[in-house]
């Protein structure tokens, strides 16, 4: 089994600014054995994510460029570059990206993959 490397693994702020890919994931954690989840995501002005709730993982949202608002029941919070949030699993939220639009860093446990089971596993 090969030892554990630690390694830079991408340039956030570049990948914020690539207008090669006008909208979703510009990167993902995809290494292999890891416990964790990562997601790169861009908005374009005005777009957003529509109310939704996690009701399995906790979520950590940074904001790596642009400006928005976080949408909760409490009401609308505003985010920028450097906002770092916090999203409890089965809490109520949507995003909005700004004018210039918005780009984000999720972070969360790593879901388990789907498993095919035999009806003697049930």
């Amino acid at each position: 089994m090969e030892e554990p490397r630690v390694r830079v693994l991408a340039d956030l702020r570049a990948l914020a600014e690539d207008s090669q890919i006008p909208s979703g994931a510009r990167w993902a954690l995809s290494e292999p054995g890891r416990q964790l989840d990562a997601n790169l995501v861009h908005l374009p002005a005005g777009r957003r994510v529509d109310t939704h709730v996690e009701p399995d993982l906790d979520v950590v949202l940074v904001v790596v460029a642009g400006d928005g608002s976080m949408g909760t029941p409490e009401g609308s919070q505003p985010v920028a570059t450097g906002s770092l949030v916090w999203l409890p699993h089965g809490s109520t939220r949507d995003l909005t990206a700004g004018a210039a639009g918005m780009s984000y860093l999720t972070v969360h446990r790593r879901r388990p993959g789907m498993q095919i089971r035999t009806r003697s596993d049930k």
